[in-house]
């Protein structure tokens, strides 16, 4: 009996340190905090990364710094990819100890979001000379918020929703108003009553608060290394910039405050400047 013994030990040991085992498990641990890929515009890659396991490498997209995580086997870059990427092929540039540069491709496929056509009054969608100028003041103001960049990468990037209930209008669908598109939807619309409290997914730092014309009531978060969430159309903002917070956290109410027509959450989920679908990061 215990020769059996001894005999199963080591066939269990054998398992557990087999490369095929080994692999199966960095897929899951990899599962349990890392977004679902996706490789269309608005959605994740996730890059590994050859670079010795003491030096982390830099790794850009355009202009934008990318998020690089500690990985079982080196290295993941995890690449958010710009609603406005053309189908086809797209470089990541990788920096390693040393200066040596070398370029990574990713082929992006289509993806065809909904598109809504509606009729509305032409005040709802020509803004006057005083609201323009408005809007083009806020821009940057939130441009710059959501470009936050800090240097150390968030412990997992599967999320929590910041509230409960059904989606009313899902990232990238594009509205076109009296025959004149406008820009893809840029996040997830939840819809949920009038002061309902706004959890945060994640823990961070509160980098920004505003009251803006198009966004509302606004709260940005920073969750290290470009990781940035945004909650727009709050009827009440319970936090202030420079803040931490921790998962669960309540960061403001639901509203409708902005340019909407109902109560809901808006909440924006960028990665190395790049907006992408929220529903990627949920853990159900």
């Amino acid at each position: 009996m215990n020769h059996l013994r001894r005999q199963c030990a080591i066939a269990l040991a054998g398992l557990v340190v087999t490369p095929r085992a080994r692999a199966a498990g960095d897929a899951a641990a990899a599962a349990s905090v890392l977004p679902r890929q996706s490789l269309v515009p608005g959605g994740v890659a996730r890059v590994p990364l050859e670079a010795p396991v003491a030096h982390a490498p830099a790794v850009t997209l355009g202009e934008a710094a990318v998020m690089v995580r500690a990985h079982a086997s080196g290295w993941l870059a995890v690449v958010g990819i710009p609603l406005s990427t053309r189908p086809g092929r797209i470089e990541l540039v990788v920096s390693r100890a040393g200066g040596a540069r070398t370029s990574v491709a990713l082929t992006i496929a289509p993806k065809r979001y909904v598109e809504q056509k509606l009729r509305v009054a032409p005040a709802m969608v020509e803004l006057s000379r005083a609201d323009l100028a408005r809007v083009e003041r806020e821009r940057p103001l939130i441009q710059a918020a959501l470009a936050t960049f800090s240097s150390t990468p968030p412990a997992t990037l599967r999320l929590q929703a910041p509230v409960a209930g059904p989606r009313s209008s899902s990232f990238g669908m594009r509205r076109v108003f009296n025959g004149q598109p406008r820009a893809p939807h840029t996040g997830m619309d939840i819809a949920a009553a009038t002061g309902t409290p706004i959890a945060a997914p994640l823990g961070g730092r509160v980098v920004a608060t505003g009251d803006y014309f198009f966004n509302g009531g606004t709260v940005i978060v920073d969750h290290g290394q470009g990781l940035v969430t945004m909650y727009c159309h709050l009827s009440a903002i319970d936090v202030e910039p420079g803040a931490r917070l921790a998962t669960g956290d309540t960061l403001g109410r639901v509203g409708a405050t902005g340019r909407v027509t109902g109560p809901h959450l808006h909440w924006g989920v960028t990665l190395n400047r790049a907006m992408v679908d929220p529903a990627l990061f949920l853990a159900s």
